[in-house]
């Protein structure tokens, strides 16, 4: 994980850039990740996640509009498959894509329920 903090200063944007893009479908809301803190509450990113996916906007922003930038976000998400785990506490979305291994255990057996080619547990 990234803290928003780390993260703008990392790539040298603003927070005002940070949630225009999250306004416009550039980086998914359930990126932003809130937790308590002493001081209030701070907001983490999943790291390989928002970090390629600035990196993307930064060099792409002079070739496309960020609307086009977008739109071509979105349409991958909706071709997207997820596995949604729903549990007593809330329900939680997993991209197949981001996914290397699912299994169930138990004291005496470990069951895989999905597992991405060429990775071996």
């Amino acid at each position: 994980m990234i803290s928003k903090k780390e993260l703008l200063s990392k790539y040298g944007i603003s927070y005002g850039a940070l949630y225009r893009w999250k306004r416009m479908g550039l980086i998914p809301d359930d990126w932003f990740v809130k937790t308590s803190s002493p001081t209030g509450q701070q907001t983490f990113f999943p790291r390989r996640l928002i970090c390629e996916r600035v990196e993307q906007i930064l060099n792409m922003k002079d070739g496309a509009s960020l609307s086009e930038l977008a739109d071509g976000y979105r349409e991958k998400e909706e071709k997207e498959s997820y596995l949604t785990v729903e549990t007593d506490f809330g329900t939680t979305r997993f991209k197949m894509s981001e996914i290397k291994i699912a299994y169930v255990t138990n004291e005496n057996t470990t069951t895989v329920l999905i597992q991405r080619k060429g990775d071996n547990k």
